[in-house]
């Protein structure tokens, strides 16, 4: 299974590299059904993978002009106090059997799988759906919302504390849409706030995580290499086309996850 999971933190790379995000989605499964990592640890390991290999990738869209510095503070520093808040405040006060259901226990475990089952459920229909959104549809004279796009910050900023995921899927549109950014520049800016609002939520971990740091920057170096590999091909293969096969692929996981959590699991991890 290790294997396995040493070929998916590869893929994870691939993704970001050849369609600008989804990988983080996997982070999480990877870490849990292939690692046999515990979900709530799992959340904390796949900030640290996500941040990485989102800093990496951000450097050279920083380089070639395709980051807004001032949309990603305003964005950004909102997304970094919450997600930083989630981890050291909220997810550690969450009990560890939460209710009980016909004799099911639901434990915090359980919850944050399923939760990140159904936000997998929603990055996939986003993938699948047809992207309307285009520079030429948004670059129509109008002033960017700035505090709609610092509210939009906070609230994927918690999502992102609680289930571990980059959150790309959720940024781009908000920049696109209320920032009024381009679409390449909203891509890179994302990247750049995924990148520092992930790595400095892990901190929020570390005083009551114990960090396996040889799986976790092993992880993340394949990662890495797979946004490499991914940004040298991404020009000769459709992007439109891995992204809803991805989409596919990611919905049936999400719904895979919720099966085995309700009921393959028995109720404990």
């Amino acid at each position: 299974m290790e294997i396995f999971g040493y070929l998916a933190s590869l893929i994870i790379g691939l993704s970001l590299g050849l369609i600008g995000g989804g990988g983080s989605i996997l982070t999480v499964p990877v870490l849990v059904y292939l690692f046999q990592v515990n979900p709530v640890i799992a959340t904390a390991y796949s900030l640290f993978v996500v941040g990485a290999t989102s800093l990496v990738g951000a450097i050279p869209k920083y380089r070639q002009g395709d980051v807004d510095l001032r949309t990603a503070l305003i964005f950004g520093i909102p997304s970094i106090t919450a997600v930083f808040s989630i981890r050291k405040f909220v997810v550690p006060a969450i009990p560890q059997e939460l209710f009980t259901v016909g004799g099911f226990v639901v434990t915090k475990s359980i919850f944050m799988m399923l939760l990140f089952a159904m936000l997998m459920i929603a990055a996939a229909i986003i993938m699948l759906k047809n992207n309307t959104v285009t520079a030429d549809n948004q670059e129509n004279g109008n002033k960017s919302n700035t505090t709609l796009v610092a509210l939009q910050g906070a609230m994927e900023g918690s999502i992102t504390g609680l289930v571990g995921a980059g959150g790309g899927f959720l940024i781009i549109p908000v920049l696109v849409l209320f920032s009024k950014l381009p679409m390449k520049k909203a891509v890179g800016t994302s990247l750049l706030i995924i990148a520092v609002k992930s790595l400095i939520g892990f901190t929020g971990d570390l005083g009551h995580t114990v960090i396996d740091w040889h799986l976790l920057l092993t992880v993340s170096a394949l990662a890495i290499g797979g946004i490499f590999i991914g940004n040298r091909f991404s020009k000769k293969v459709p992007a439109e086309k891995l992204k809803k096969g991805f989409g596919w692929f990611v919905l049936v996981m999400g719904i895979y996850i919720i099966i085995h959590e309700l009921f393959l699991s028995n109720g404990v991890h």
